[in-house]
């Protein structure tokens, strides 16, 4: 049984106030935040018995305000970079904010992370629902989003949901980091990941895939086994991971699959991911530098934390060879996540 309840958590000048919504069952706890439906934080048990929060954050609502890293958020309308920033649509240009490099990444410079969300309390859960206008961000169409966030004992579901009255690409994924040891803890050199993927996409130096699709056999890619992963962090070209790991190819149909495992051996936790997006994003935080103090006064630096940001393939509005991201009038879009805390 799910015990939800919540509270006032703190006001936005201009935007208005925000609630703190705490889900319990008798494995995990799970705070969500209305602004960016954040997750805040995510307490999990070890082997030992101790519950430890797994989520970077912060301890006030003037962090999450003022962040520029994504911590727990919700992103959209489009997760991940689109190339240039520019994409057409039924013949007309679009040409969006550039806020990464020559890029536009994760919906643009306020986002779906720095909006308010209603929140209604659902059976285990609660559920967010946003309007996105026409325009929004300079995305085409008038988009009704909602994401649910329900738990179950030890799997927190993340379902999405969403309309629009003009084609419009989205993509929306949630960019918590996680640190298994929890989110004090100074890196995750110490962790063992195996993803789910016999193929990811190379990127450009913008971090935009070329368009190929590479096999990870023979690879640092090659996730398929359990790696431990601050070894294999010194084989990889840059500064880390921030790569799509195609769980599906293009033309798959809509299937649920398991796609990444991570254990942090010495406090026995376990997280697994599914879902039914065709790639996952793994990012091992590069550009956290130590300029964020987060929960309990933690400096959050490079590699101290990683992503799996379940999504369509980036870039994909502009790569005809990847996994169609419009959504057209009449449709639905729907896809699930599932995060699991387990101990080993």
């Amino acid at each position: 049984m799910t015990q939800v309840s919540h509270q006032q958590w703190g006001e936005v000048p201009g935007l208005g106030s925000v609630d703190l919504w705490v889900l319990q069952s008798s494995q995990v706890r799970v705070e969500v935040l209305t602004l960016g439906a954040i997750i805040r934080s995510v307490y999990s048990r070890g082997k030992d018995g101790q519950m430890e929060d797994v989520v970077l954050g912060y301890d006030d609502l003037e962090g999450y305000v003022s962040d520029k890293r994504y911590l727990g958020a919700l992103v959209g309308r489009v997760a991940n970079r689109i190339g240039r920033g520019h994409f057409v649509v039924e013949g007309k240009d679009y040409q969006l904010d550039i806020n990464n490099g020559p890029n536009a990444l994760h919906g643009g410079l306020r986002g779906f992370n720095k909006a308010i969300w209603l929140a209604t309390a659902v059976d285990g859960g609660i559920q967010l629902s946003l309007t996105s206008p026409d325009g929004d961000q300079g995305y085409p169409g008038e988009v009704q989003v909602s994401v649910s966030y329900t738990l179950q004992g030890e799997t927190l579901t993340a379902e999405y949901q969403a309309r629009s009255n003009k084609t419009t690409p989205i993509n929306l994924t949630n960019h918590s980091y996680f640190n298994l040891a929890g989110q004090g803890a100074a890196d995750m050199y110490d962790h063992v990941v195996s993803i789910s993927a016999q193929s990811f996409l190379p990127v450009d130096d913008t971090s935009i895939p070329t368009g190929e699709i590479r096999a990870v056999e023979g690879t640092p890619f090659d996730l398929r086994k359990p790696v431990l992963i601050g070894p294999r962090l010194k084989e990889i070209p840059g500064p880390g991971f921030d790569h799509n790991f195609c769980l599906s190819s293009p033309g798959d149909t809509w299937a649920e699959r398991h796609a990444a495992r991570v254990c942090h051996p010495a406090s026995g936790r376990v997280l697994e991911v599914s879902t039914s997006q065709p790639g996952v994003q793994f990012y091992t935080a590069n550009f956290l530098d130590g300029s964020i103090t987060g929960k309990g006064g933690a400096r959050y630096r490079k590699h101290n934390s990683f992503c799996l940001e379940t999504q369509n393939w980036p870039d994909a509005i502009n790569q005809t060879s990847f996994p169609d991201c419009l959504l057209r009038p009449g449709e639905n879009y729907r896809h699930v996540t599932r995060f699991t805390f387990t101990t080993e």
